[in-house]
């Protein structure tokens, strides 16, 4: 199914004459209307007017999540206040909060980048979506919520947390589609099988997910467990919220919204361009943004792009899954590792669940990972000798994927937290 099916099929060509229209359009914005733009041109003597290839796009400024910051609140803004229906913003944990605008305009095409995603997932017109992403200033609830209004469902707004009501609410309400974090769907899984719920016996047949990274045996633990169709989505507040890219039913990339955004991907290290397929950072310039136009944000999640047409016919290139961020990234004795990389080879190890945390601490002069990993009842429970051998197994196999050694620690079910949102699966003791 398309939403826009001349703009998702569109000949590259005409893609790509309009991507270079829409840019000329955005640098002449926040040229005129930005002085963070306009000075950062000034001193790398570019002229916004005189851009007349894609090709050029290299030659412009990053811009950074610092940036955000230092230009708090509204110093990045391209329109006047009063033109700006809608204000989101980061939570600020970090550090200071990042801010975001939307003028009407800029929400009428939010919900058509989310409506493209929800259809392309299998959402329509007669289905009742279920969203327990986080409402507020968090763009996740919202960004969705419109999309599938758009696309004509029936909206349950209900939010993140209190789990056992989640459940209710879709039992009740014959929920078809569920829009969460996919930990927050393994909770929803692992509570309604405590509560020796039928799956069989609900609705629900779609789930898109995101927020967070995940591996393809996550994916399949979700699906298989509520016996539902799990598809990927992504966004980020910075450049729109979720609508920059999702899944089609082929479930082997995220299409990238290109008509709306121009994707790179760039070594994180060197600031250049990776060659076509290989692994690196996603910087997004927006196209179409009139109250918050950035230009290559560096979002510093890591995926690759791949070129192959995709046999749902649609034009736009895909992404990969997201395999975490530069920033998420450990380095573990000269070695970069990477949460998601750990968590593909538990996934596929029988025994353990799809619960896990990777606690961080320094012996000496020396870092040290362990994962703490759940395992079955009857496992914890068992002889020695054989939790003894699913360690050393875990351990071969974790040792294979990163090229170092880690310790493994196996632990009873349920001991470790639970998330209603995004989980955190790292634990850092380091004293850096």
């Amino acid at each position: 199914m398309y939403w826009e099916k001349e703009k998702e099929c569109m000949a590259r060509d005409d893609l790509e004459q309009l991507q270079l229209e829409r840019l000329q359009a955005t640098l002449y914005r926040v040229a005129t209307h930005v002085p963070f733009y306009r000075k950062k041109f000034k001193e790398l003597q570019i002229d916004p007017d005189g851009f007349r290839s894609l090709d050029e796009l290299q030659n412009l400024p990053f811009t950074t999540k610092n940036d955000l910051r230092r230009n708090y609140p509204y110093g990045l803004f391209a329109v006047p206040l009063r033109d700006v229906v809608r204000v989101h913003s980061s939570s600020g944990t970090t550090g200071t909060a990042t801010v975001v605008g939307y003028t009407k305009n800029d929400i009428k095409t939010w919900s058509n980048m989310t409506a493209r995603v929800l259809t392309a997932a299998g959402v329509g017109k007669d289905d009742v979506v279920q969203i327990a992403f986080g409402y507020g200033l968090f763009t996740g609830g919202f960004g969705l919520h419109y999309g599938a209004e758009r696309v004509g469902a029936s909206v349950i707004p209900i939010s993140s947390g209190n789990t056992k009501r989640q459940i209710q609410i879709m039992q009740d309400f014959r929920t078809t589609a569920l829009v969460c974090t996919p930990s927050y769907g393994l909770l929803l899984a692992d509570t309604m099988l405590e509560m020796d719920i039928n799956i069989n016996a609900l609705n629900l047949r779609f789930g898109l997910f995101g927020g967070e990274p995940w591996s393809e045996g996550m994916r399949e633990e979700i699906q298989n467990k509520l016996h539902i169709q799990a598809t990927d989505n992504y966004g980020l507040s910075e450049v729109m919220g979720p609508g920059v890219a999702g899944e089609c039913p082929e479930r082997n990339g995220l299409h990238i919204n290109e008509d709306h955004f121009l994707i790179e991907i760039i070594n994180p290290d060197t600031l250049e361009p990776v060659k076509p397929g290989e692994t690196g950072e996603v910087v997004i310039t927006t196209l179409t943004k009139e109250a918050f136009p950035v230009i290559r944000y560096r979002t510093r999640d890591l995926t690759r792009i791949i070129e192959k047409p995709c046999p749902c016919g649609r034009t736009l290139r895909r992404m990969e899954r997201v395999l975490g961020r530069t920033d998420d990234m450990l380095i573990i004795k000269g070695v970069n590792v990477y949460p998601m990389q750990i968590e593909a080879v538990l996934f596929d190890i029988e025994g353990t669940e799809p619960h896990y945390q990777i606690v961080v601490e320094r012996e000496g002069r020396l870092d040290k990972i362990t994962v703490l990993v759940e395992v079955v009842e009857e496992i914890f429970f068992d002889q020695m000798k054989k939790q003894r051998h699913l360690v050393d197994h875990i351990k071969k196999r974790l040792a294979s994927e990163l090229g170092i050694g880690i310790d493994v620690k196996l632990v009873e079910e349920k001991t470790l937290e639970r998330f209603e949102g995004k989980a955190k699966r790292v634990l850092d003791k380091r004293k850096l």
